[in-house]
């Protein structure tokens, strides 16, 4: 049995399903719930390590559900809970600059001051004096990188310096559980972002992981499609006159551009390198860390540059677990002695408390891992 039948009639029996469960003919809703079910087994048994398969698993999961739900219901003629009507799950989360726990700005981060020069160009100068730009500025940024390094950091902080909205967007929120309906989330996320910029708020959509809703498909059927088509139309959208001067701006991140799609890529006028930490950098990163543990601890001989020698490889949230696991390890030592709970605490910080744990780590970027961002930046990078 070919795939894309499996992939495509399962779908078909997946929106019968969900048209009947709305309907409320429940019955037939679970014949063809089931009948997707059965056919996207089949796919997932055939094909385990297709792209996809993470995606088809859950979407079994939750019919199944659906359909226990559904037919406890018809035993017991009681209310059905929520399914593919619920409103609640039409919803778009907008994170306002006044309701965000996370208030840090560029200050606030250390270093990575090439990639904020390149935010600063590309969107918080248009948003500060968009009488500057009649030609419009980028829509679409792309931040790849190693993993641990700042991408959504970097993010945040600069909603935060331009006072934006943020809408993050995942897979999981953009492939609905309803089949077939993936396009029109997309659709009702650019439309709340168009409608919020239309009062004058700035808003950046965030999508982590990226290369997880837009990488090249050798598989790709149908209902995937349509998503990616309608992101694209929605993002060319974002460059035509009626919008062009509004502050909204798409930032993806990424661990593996590598994976994504040409036409997707070609989207993001500006592609920006968010490179590991240097050794300098690591000393700072260090040094800002164990200054937060110094308001409780005492410091012994602490070698910064010794620390920042020894992590070559490591990235920015490497460094910060490091500094956390001095900080659990020496807590443990307290409380096993029962000296913890005296405010004034006598045991020291010292440098073997660092080295320890860094022998039981590894770092978590390979010299081959940089030089395939080094080949992509020359390939694609656009600063």
């Amino acid at each position: 049995m070919a795939m894309h039948y499996l992939v495509e009639k399962g779908t078909e029996y997946a929106k019968l399903a969900v048209e009947l469960d709305k309907k409320g003919e429940y019955e037939k809703a679970v014949k063809y719930y089931k009948a997707a079910i059965d056919l996207f087994s089949k796919y997932l048994s055939l094909y385990p390590d297709n792209s996809l398969a993470d995606f088809y698993k859950d979407l079994i999961a939750k019919y199944k559900l659906r359909v226990e739900i559904l037919e406890k219901y018809m035993e017991k003629s009681s209310l059905p809970a929520s399914g593919p009507g619920d409103r609640s799950a039409d919803e778009v989360e907008v994170l306002m600059p006044d309701k965000r726990s996370n208030k840090k700005k560029f200050d606030d981060l250390v270093d990575l001051e090439d990639v904020k020069k390149a935010l600063k160009r590309a969107v918080i100068y248009p948003v500060k004096t968009p009488h500057l730009y009649p030609l419009g500025w980028p829509k679409g940024i792309l931040l790849f990188g190693p993993p641990g390094c700042g991408k959504t950091e970097i993010s945040i902080a600069l909603a935060n310096e331009i006072n934006a909205a943020l809408i993050n967007v995942s897979p999981a929120t953009i492939m609905s559980k309803w089949l077939g309906e993936a396009e029109k989330n997309v659709a009702k996320v650019f439309n709340k972002a168009r409608e919020i910029a239309s009062g004058g708020t700035p808003v950046i959509i965030f999508i982590d992981e990226v290369d997880g809703l837009f990488q090249e498909f050798s598989d790709e059927v149908g209902g995937e499609k349509r998503m990616r088509n309608q992101f694209l139309m929605e993002m060319d959208g974002l460059k035509e006159k009626e919008n062009s001067r509004l502050p909204v701006f798409v930032i993806g991140a990424t661990n593996k551009p590598w994976k994504l799609d040409i036409g997707f890529i070609r989207r993001f006028e500006k592609r920006i390198y968010v490179p590991p930490p240097d050794r300098e950098v690591r000393k700072a990163l260090f040094k800002y860390y164990i200054d937060k543990l110094a308001v409780v601890y005492k410091l012994e001989d602490i070698d910064f540059d010794k620390l920042a020698e020894m992590t070559e490889g490591y990235s920015s949230a490497d460094i910060a677990s490091i500094v956390k696991e001095v900080q659990n390890n020496i807590a443990e030592e307290l409380n096993e002695k029962g000296d913890g709970k005296d405010n004034s605490v006598e045991r020291k910080i010292r440098m073997d408390d660092f080295i320890q744990v860094i022998n039981k780590r590894k770092p978590s970027i390979s010299p081959k891992m940089i030089e395939a961002y080094k080949i992509w930046q020359d390939q694609h990078g656009a600063l």
